[in-house]
């Protein structure tokens, strides 16, 4: 299937009945939202179309919604929310893997497993390993992780944030999913959370909706679009904005990745 270049969305939302957007990378960069963005889900609601955000943010939803309250959202995009944070949460709860955990990511990730310290252990004491990011003093140096993980592999490590990486206004950072890639070449079992994965899909769509998935990553947002056969929509001003700089890149780079795509945008615009 050959990718069309969308110039308005208003051109094809009325073949829909539901969006399912990603967060950051659509509708904001971690520093601020996205106008020409606004503006579409905008539309969207005046049309009443359904609005889910669907984010690999591995947090509670809450914490969430307040972040995207400090970039002037307003309320009404705040009641579909969901996180892959949120997703994972409700495993821990009912202890699917265990009791004691070791936390691996930076402190602000805390609020994930609030009800749960008195479980964090050192990684020796652990049942598993949760992955919420890379902590803070050692936030490029992968051979650190590497070390740290190599005599751990026969332990589960759950990652709550599948992205490998994210851009903060122009720096990309690295995502718990890339510290999870490194498990996996260890030879480490990972749980994930949060997209391409159907679950995470299946606990916020209407399957009977006719829905439509906006989001910038490839690997996570468009392969979980595939996963689930539903329509996508490619924003390549996100992750992948240093490889798609013309129509062909962004086919070649479909490619690369092995997924498909109905239309493509530089940003969420109505």
């Amino acid at each position: 299937m050959k990718i069309k270049k969308l110039d308005h969305l208003s051109e094809i939302y009325n073949k829909y009945d539901a969006f399912l957007i990603d967060l950051w990378g659509v509708m904001h960069n971690g520093i601020r939202l996205n106008t020409s963005a606004v503006e579409a889900i905008n539309n969207l609601e005046s049309k009443g179309k359904k609005i889910i955000f669907l984010s690999n943010a591995p947090r509670p939803t809450k914490q969430v919604v307040e972040f995207l309250r400090k970039l002037k959202m307003e309320e009404k995009f705040l009641k579909n929310v969901l996180t892959s944070g949120e997703a994972a949460l409700n495993s821990l709860k009912e202890k699917k893997f265990g009791k004691t955990f070791y936390h691996l990511g930076p402190s602000r990730d805390d609020s994930l497993f609030s009800h749960m310290k008195k479980d964090k252990v050192t990684i020796e004491k652990c049942d598993f390993i949760l992955c919420t990011g890379l902590f803070d003093e050692e936030e490029e140096n992968l051979k650190y992780y590497e070390n740290l993980l190599k005599d751990f592999t026969k332990k589960k490590l759950i990652c709550t944030n599948p992205d490998l990486t994210v851009h903060r206004g122009g720096t990309e950072e690295y995502c718990a999913g890339k510290i999870a890639e490194i498990f996996e070449v260890l030879g480490g079992e990972v749980i994930y959370f949060g997209k391409p994965h159907k679950e995470v899909y299946l606990s916020c769509l209407d399957t009977n909706q006719r829905t439509l998935v906006i989001g910038d990553n490839l690997k996570t947002d468009i392969k979980g679009a595939n996963n689930m056969n539903l329509d996508s929509i490619f924003i390549t001003s996100g992750i992948h904005i240093s490889k798609t700089k013309n129509e062909e890149d962004v086919e070649e780079l479909l490619k690369k990745h092995n997924v498909s795509a109905n239309y493509f945008q530089n940003n969420l615009t109505w």
